[in-house]
């Protein structure tokens, strides 16, 4: 069974609320009514009723027992307003402004949604930029409690791979951070071995990625991650991790006894680590492109509930894949 079939089959266990607000996309529907149908998660769709169920009509999908909310005629939206408002009023928000935005923003109402316990999660960015999903998100939600930090990541699956976690990995930050620190390069190493424990199940074994191994290369690019990795050591002691570490190393256990002998972590890694935003989106997308493998986030963790990003080249498989996960992390909440 694959890695994402045993996330499913954990989503079941418990069914999770989770919101669509892309209504008007066709893989949404697609994907709502395909999570419907295997018992993944009750989905909660926002937008006009006649208009998403003509859309499922001319798609030939069965969205019967997905749970549709207008905001313009739900007897939610006074509570709603509320909550925006009281969440957002030291920010200048007024209870006129939060009406606007819930009638006409359906990612805010779906993230107002969550927050008022309606729904346990929400997943967007189909067709929306990362910052649009991720902005509501801290506004209303907020970070959770001891995260220094919130980053992206995305759960790659490799069928067939020898490496990582029988091809499972944790690639972070792909999808959010630009050009992080190296304290923030460790705090992102910490949720991602979090993340990778929770959702995989299994040791987090972590790659501080870089053009250089061991002192192979010189370059301030190549001390980020040598002091990232210093004071990941030193405030999460408990962390398998190890760098600078070029991706043969990291991963192939034969170049990592040649470049890395003494490293616990070489030809092990399961969870990677990369130096800025343009190193994880690129390597993300070669992977799954190149290498077939399936790609499903990018997940945002550090946010106090699951509420979690698309990229907008996915497939309605792809929304399928992260909405089961986003139901094991409301599970785990």
């Amino acid at each position: 069974m694959s890695y994402i079939e045993l996330i499913k089959e954990k989503a079941r266990l418990d069914r999770k609320k989770i919101v669509l607000p892309e209504t008007t996309d066709k893989r949404t529907l697609i994907a709502a009514a395909n999570i419907v149908h295997e018992g993944i998660a009750k989905i909660i769709m926002i937008g006009n009723r006649e208009k998403i169920l003509d859309g499922a009509t001319w798609l030939e999908l069965d969205l019967e027992h997905v749970t549709i909310i207008n905001p313009a005629e739900t007897e939610l939206l006074d509570e709603y307003v509320d909550l925006l408002y009281e969440t957002r009023k030291a920010k200048g928000m007024t209870i006129e402004k939060a009406r606007e935005i819930l009638l006409s923003d359906y990612l805010t109402f779906g993230v107002v949604m969550v927050k008022a316990g309606h729904a346990d999660g929400m997943v967007a960015g189909a067709c929306h930029a990362t910052a649009d999903t991720l902005r509501p998100a801290l506004q209303i939600l907020k970070t959770a409690p001891g995260t220094k930090l919130v980053s992206g990541f995305f759960l790659m699956c490799c069928p067939g791979s020898p490496y990582g976690e029988d091809g499972t990995f944790i690639f972070a930050d792909c999808g959010l951070n630009q050009d992080p620190t190296a304290e923030q390069l460790a705090a992102i190493a910490e949720t991602s071995a979090r993340s990778f424990k929770s959702l995989v199940g299994t040791k987090p074994i972590i790659a501080m990625l870089s053009h250089s191994t061991k002192g192979s290369a010189k370059h301030p690019l190549v001390d980020k991650m040598v002091e990232a990795t210093r004071i990941a050591r030193e405030q999460y002691p408990h962390l398998t991790i190890d760098g600078e570490l070029q991706s043969d190393a990291a991963l192939v256990p034969m170049v990592a006894k040649t470049k890395s002998p003494d490293s616990e972590v070489g030809g092990k890694a399961n969870v990677l680590i990369f130096p800025n935003l343009d190193c994880g989106n690129i390597a993300y997308k070669l992977v799954q492109r190149l290498g077939n493998a399936e790609a499903y986030g990018p997940m945002l963790q550090g946010i106090s509930k699951p509420v979690n990003d698309l990229s907008r080249g996915c497939s309605w498989e792809d929304i399928v894949g992260v909405v089961a996960l986003t139901a094991v992390q409301a599970q785990l909440q």
